[in-house]
């Protein structure tokens, strides 16, 4: 068993604390974004006086200008919807203060806090991503003075926009780059905002990423521009291998994300966007847990038989396993087998023409999967089409939608750890003996490593690498129902092997798929092994849908 230690404490009260001198300030009174921190110091305080039963207007103010009251004010994201907050009465006089904060959303919290101390960890939750005014104002009733301090706070998180399917990135067409291959450890930049309009400001991007014409083995790599290039990987190939692989990943604040060749050799690369995240869109997510819509070779969802050699079908998407009628997208996980020859799907929506872009490619007679997110038709159905000229066998895992009735919103950046992307797990550093990857066997992860006490998670965004694989194989991943102490402390019965499945392998072969996994009520996933023979898992976390 392996889990992750917790790296912050549970939240206390919000109470008063005691004298401290006021806590580093940017010059401007915002830290950038992607600190996950906003302040605005001292020197941004107005004071007013306030006239008592016998003052008039003069004398009012030159309380206010004898007054040294400041107020320093700090917020700090908690979750995608919530805030941790202080306010610091900086050289105020040591008496009672009453102060109020208006969180820009209609409510208030209010204390009272001596002069010269600090009100702690006051925690509020917005019931939607987007960006606030915090207005904190303190009245010392006893000087008659009242000092205002603003702060401009942005949240964590951000809501989904569907985006028809389009190609932003193909270094053999010069499309977003220049047309060359990609050099050996190299990154190229792609623009994200203000590209096919997506607009500027989004703050993360769903793409699907392939990797073509490769000559040697390597990984790609995509990150935030302007940010140093993580240990993550997005997707590891092989020799004369395409592979595509769905991202999700912040944007930097220049709009653009980074692309990196971690290959001996250079390779070209095609990128297309199904989506993006943005503060001010209204479609939340739901997750469900996985469930089987279509598989060709049973005749579930669609007919039975393979699909034929340009051939398209269609599926419905809402009204099936709780999936409202005004679901917007849908989160999927698509896998070939079978196929005849080798070819490409395209999963786009209803009453669409089909894009020229690709969901998944594959080889003759290769199983291979890819997360697709794909917007859903006005008919409440999506459309999958065989790109390939010989027919192939489909599957189609559903593991949760978008729409304007979900509330969960996506974020990177949590609290006492780093803003994603960054490597969770590695079974390959692992000790000896203390592998978690045995063959048929299933491996309780943790990923309630913040013990925030906020909000509960709806799903995980995270990419699962297999490698060092000796036979054919596929990976399920499920929410656990037990927690960690039942684990620790006993031996509870096994939750019901998954029928769904999130990658699928051959010998010899790493595989890469980006998850969107759904958690137990303990904060628990469980990665199912579902071969005969033990393999490496690699863990690499995104990001995460915090509910609301």
């Amino acid at each position: 068993m392996g889990f992750i230690p917790s790296t912050s404490q549970a939240a206390g009260p919000a109470t008063p604390g005691v004298s401290a001198p006021p806590p580093e300030a940017a010059p401007d009174g915002t830290t950038a974004a992607e600190s996950g921190t906003f302040r605005s110091p001292g020197e941004n305080t107005i004071r007013t006086g306030l006239p008592s039963g016998a003052e008039k207007g003069g004398s009012a103010q030159a309380s206010a200008d004898a007054s040294n009251l400041e107020l320093l004010i700090r917020g700090e994201v908690r979750t995608a919807h919530s805030i941790s907050f202080l306010v610091n009465l900086y050289q105020g006089a040591p008496v009672p203060h009453e102060v109020t904060i208006a969180w820009g959303d209609g409510t208030t919290h209010t204390a009272t806090v001596t002069g010269g101390e600090i009100l702690y960890d006051v925690r509020h939750t917005y019931p939607r991503p987007g960006d606030y005014t915090i207005t904190v104002t303190a009245t010392d009733g006893v000087n008659h003075v009242q000092a205002v301090n603003q702060l401009q706070f942005s949240t964590g998180g951000s809501f989904f926009v569907p985006h028809a399917p389009t190609r932003l990135l193909d270094t053999r067409a010069g499309v977003g780059a220049t047309k060359a291959k990609v050099g050996a450890y190299t990154p190229i930049r792609l623009k994200i905002a203000g590209n096919a309009k997506v607009p500027a400001g989004v703050a993360a991007v769903v793409l699907n990423v392939t990797v073509t014409n490769t000559t040697a083995a390597g990984h790609v790599s995509v990150y935030p521009s302007g940010r140093k290039r993580p240990e993550s990987s997005n997707l590891n190939y092989g020799t004369g291998q395409t592979l595509p692989n769905q991202v999700i990943v912040p944007v930097g604040t220049d709009g653009y994300v980074e692309l990196y060749n971690g290959g001996w050799n250079a390779v070209d690369l095609i990128a297309d966007v199904t989506g993006y995240f943005d503060r001010t869109a209204a479609d939340g997510y739901t997750s469900l847990n996985p469930v089987r819509f279509v598989d060709t070779r049973e005749g579930l969802g669609a007919a039975r038989g393979q699909v034929a050699g340009q051939g398209t079908f269609g599926v419905q998407i809402t009204g099936r396993s709780g999936i409202p009628a005004g679901a917007t997208a849908v989160a999927l996980n698509v896998t070939v087998t079978n196929p005849k020859q080798e070819g490409h799907l395209t999963v786009f929506p209803s009453g669409q023409a089909a894009p020229s872009t690709s969901s998944l490619n594959f080889t003759a007679g290769q199983t291979v999967a890819n997360s697709v997110i794909v917007p859903v038709g006005a008919d409440g159905k999506i459309n999958v089409r065989n790109g390939a000229w010989a027919g192939t066998d489909v599957i189609v895992d559903v593991v949760g939608y978008y729409g304007a009735g979900s509330k969960a919103a996506f974020t990177s950046t949590t609290p006492g750890i780093p803003e994603g992307p960054w490597r969770l797990r590695d079974s390959r550093r692992l000790p000896p003996g203390s592998w978690f990857c045995l063959a048929g066997g299933y491996y309780p992860m943790n990923l309630d490593s913040m013990n925030r006490g906020d909000l509960p998670i709806e799903a995980y965004v995270l990419n699962l690498t297999v490698a060092a694989t000796t036979g054919a194989g596929h990976l399920s991943v499920a929410p656990d129902p037990y927690s960690m102490d039942a684990y620790h402390n006993g031996r509870p019965i096994p939750p019901p092997r998954p029928t769904t499945s999130a990658l699928n392998w051959t010998a010899g072969k790493d595989v890469s798929n980006l998850v969107q996994a759904k958690p137990g009520p303990h904060e628990i996933v469980d990665l199912w092994n579902q071969s005969t023979r033990e393999v490496h898992y690699i863990v690499d976390w995104f990001g995460e849908y915090d509910a609301y």
